[in-house]
C-alpha cells in the first residue's frame, strides 16, 4: 500500500508542477524516474518515448502511464494517470464552472511564470542528457538538428509527426544496431504483434464511437474518436476537438479553454475536461466522461503494444527505427525549448538569471528537483510581496 501511495503522490506532485507542455513533461519524467529514483534505465525510457510517439494519444501521459505500469502493473498505471491528471482536471472543470479565473491574481500569475521558467531549466537539462545517449554519432546529431530546423521553419500543424516518422524511416535504413547479439534470443516465429484484450476493447469502442451508438451519449464518442486519431500530442488535438465542440460551446469559450490548458501544469488533453464540463448539464460528470474518452484510447494502445514493443526493439531494423525516433525527439525538444517554452517564459534579465542559477543547481550541483520546486514556490511568493513593498 505504501508503494502505491508513494507512486500516486509522486505523479500528483508532477501534476501540480509540470508546466511547459508534453516536451517539458518528458524532461520532468526523465529527471525524476530515470536520474533520481532510477525506476527505469535510459534505454527503457527511450523505448517508452519511441512507442508513445508512434501511437495516437497524449504522448507524455502515455509515458507516465507506462512508467506506472512498469512499476506496479495496471494499478500503477492507473494511479500514475490519476495523480498526473487530477490537478489539471480540477482546474479545467472549475474554469468551465466559473469557479476560478486564471488571471488577475498576482500570486497565481507569479506561480505560473516561475514554473514556466522551471520548465526551461528542466527541458534544457533533458536535451543535454538525452543527446549524450541518443545523438552519439554525427548521423544522429544531424537528425536532431534537422528536426529542430524543420520544426522552427515549417508552419504545418503536423510537422512534428512528419519529422518523427521520417526519422524513423531513415533509422530503419541507416541506424540499425548490430542484431547478432540479440538474434539468438528472438524466436524466428515471433510475430510483430500479438492481439490481446486491450486491442479488442479499443477496436470495439472505436467502431461503436464512430457509429455513435453508445448508450451513454455523444460526448464520450466524440472525445474517444479524437483521442484515437491524434498523433503528436496536445496541440494537434485542437483541430479535432474544434470540429466537434467549437459550435456547441461557442468559439470564444473554446479559445479561452485552450489558452487555459496551455497555462496550467499537467497534460494539455485536460482541455477535453473543460469541453466536457461545458457540454453537460452536470459539469463534473461531463468533465469525467470527456476525460475518460480522450485518454482511454492511448492507454488501451499502450497496454496492447508495450510488451510486444520491448521484444521488437531487440530486432536490428526496429532498433534502427527507435534510434532515428529518439534522435528526432532530441531535436523536437530543442525546437520546443525555444518556441513556445523559452519565448513565452523568459521576458526579462531577471528571468534569465533565475534560469541560469536553476540550471546550475539541477545540472551541476545535482540538487533534487523537489528542492528546486520548493525554491521556485518561495520565489513565486516573494515576487508579489517585493512588488508591493
Amino acid at each position: 500500500m505504501s508503494k502505491a501511495i508513494s507512486l500516486f503522490l509522486q505523479f500528483l506532485a508532477l501534476g501540480f508542477t509540470s508546466f511547459g507542455g508534453p516536451a517539458a513533461h518528458l524532461g520532468y519524467f526523465r529527471t525524476v524516474f530515470v536520474e533520481q529514483k532510477k525506476w527505469l534505465s535510459e534505454s527503457e525510457y527511450s523505448q517508452l518515448i519511441a512507442l508513445s510517439q508512434f501511437l495516437p494519444g497524449p504522448g507524455s501521459s502515455q509515458v507516465g502511464f507506462a512508467i506506472g505500469l512498469k512499476r506496479m502493473g495496471l494499478l500503477g498505471g492507473i494511479l500514475a494517470f490519476i495523480g498526473f491528471t487530477l490537478p489539471s482536471f480540477i482546474a479545467m472543470v472549475a474554469l468551465a464552472s466559473g469557479l476560478i479565473h486564471l488571471s488577475g491574481n498576482a500570486y497565481l500569475d507569479s506561480f505560473i511564470h516561475i514554473f514556466k521558467l522551471l520548465a526551461v531549466i528542466v527541458v534544457l537539462d533533458a536535451i543535454l542528457t538525452m543527446s549524450k545517449s541518443f545523438c552519439n554519432t554525427n548521423t544522429t546529431r544531424a537528425v536532431a538538428v534537422l528536426t529542430a530546423c524543420v520544426i522552427w521553419l515549417s508552419p504545418l500543424p503536423f510537422i512534428q509527426v512528419i519529422c518523427l516518422a521520417g526519422a524513423g524511416i531513415f533509422g530503419l535504413w541507416k541506424l540499425q544496431s548490430n542484431g547478432a547479439e540479440t538474434s539468438a534470443v528472438i524466436p524466428k516465429t515471433s510475430s510483430w504483434f500479438k492481439p490481446n484484450l486491450s486491442t479488442i476493447i479499443f477496436i470495439a469502442l472505436f467502431v461503436v464511437c464512430i457509429l455513435n451508438i453508445l448508450p451513454f451519449g455523444e460526448l464520450f464518442s466524440q472525445t474517444f474518436v479524437a483521442g484515437s486519431l491524434v498523433f503528436g500530442g496536445g496541440h494537434v488535438v485542437l483541430p479535432l476537438l474544434q470540429e466537434s465542440f467549437a459550435t456547441s460551446v461557442g468559439q470564444s469559450e473554446f479559445i479561452t479553454g485552450y489558452a487555459a490548458a496551455q497555462a496550467i501544469p499537467g497534460p494539455m488533453f485536460a482541455f477535453a475536461s473543460y469541453l466536457g464540463a461545458l457540454s453537460h448539464e452536470n459539469a463534473l460528470i461531463g468533465g469525467l466522461i470527456a476525460t475518460a474518452g480522450i485518454f482511454l484510447p492511448g492507454f488501451l494502445l499502450i497496454l496492447a503494444f508495450q510488451k510486444n514493443w520491448s521484444e521488437l526493439s531487440k530486432k536490428p531494423k526496429v532498433s534502427g527505427l527507435i534510434n532515428g525516433v529518439n534522435a528526432s525527439v532530441v531535436g523536437l525538444l530543442a525546437a520546443t525549448l525555444y518556441a513556445p517554452i523559452y519565448i513565452s517564459s523568459v521576458i526579462s534579465p531577471t528571468d534569465m538569471v533565475i534560469v541560469a542559477l536553476g540550471f546550475l543547481l539541477l545540472r551541476f550541483l545535482k540538487v533534487s528537483i523537489i528542492k528546486i520546486i520548493l525554491l521556485a514556490c518561495l520565489i513565486a511568493i516573494a515576487g508579489p510581496l517585493l512588488a508591493t513593498a
